[in-house]
């Protein structure tokens, strides 16, 4: 099995490609590596997926499709996609909205894109946020939970990819889950 991971330098995204290293899967990793929080870090957390067998690296930001599309191209037998990538942070979205907008909404978009065209998916999992659930009060949140009206640009850009993502459900049939 080959399990493409986006954001796979991020602390969730280096945890879920080595769990799969670990089982003896095959993981394709894409990260850009952005400036958002210390590079070096996600430089350390590369370098230790690097040294294992059946890890690859492209460096590519989700939003320029074409990258997109020429580092995927190499792996056909792709099967799963774990999506992780993503510009978060309520605070940051105040003073770089378009960061918002080209990785939660067009990287999101791409990556809708990239599964529906792989011919051997089975599942696409990707990361949505509590943000969602805006000025909701009631703890713990829950999934029946109103999530219309979000609180921040950041919150505004997951809800919007849940709902391209049961869009693309609802169209193409394209197995996926939100967390």
């Amino acid at each position: 099995m080959t399990t493409l991971v986006t954001g796979v330098a991020g602390f969730i995204g280096s945890h879920v490609a080595q769990a799969l290293l670990a089982k003896g899967e095959q993981v394709i990793g894409l990260d850009s590596l952005n400036v958002y929080y210390d590079v070096a870090l996600k430089k350390a957390r590369l370098a230790n997926l690097q040294n294992q067998s059946g890890f690859t690296f492209h460096k590519v930001n989700i939003a320029d499709r074409n990258a997109l599309k020429q580092a995927v191209s190499k792996h056909q037998d792709i099967d799963r996609v774990v999506h992780l990538a993503a510009q978060a942070g309520v605070r940051y979205s105040l003073t770089n909205p378009e960061a918002y907008g080209e990785a939660n909404l067009i990287g999101h978009l791409n990556m809708l894109e990239l599964a529906r065209a792989l011919p051997n998916l089975k599942h696409m999992v990707y990361a949505s946020s509590s943000s969602v659930y805006g000025a909701n009060t009631k703890l713990p949140f829950s999934v029946v939970d109103p999530v219309d009206q979000p609180m921040s640009l950041y919150a505004a850009t997951k809800r919007s990819s849940e709902l391209m993502s049961h869009t693309y459900t609802h169209l193409y049939q394209l197995p996926l889950t939100g967390l």
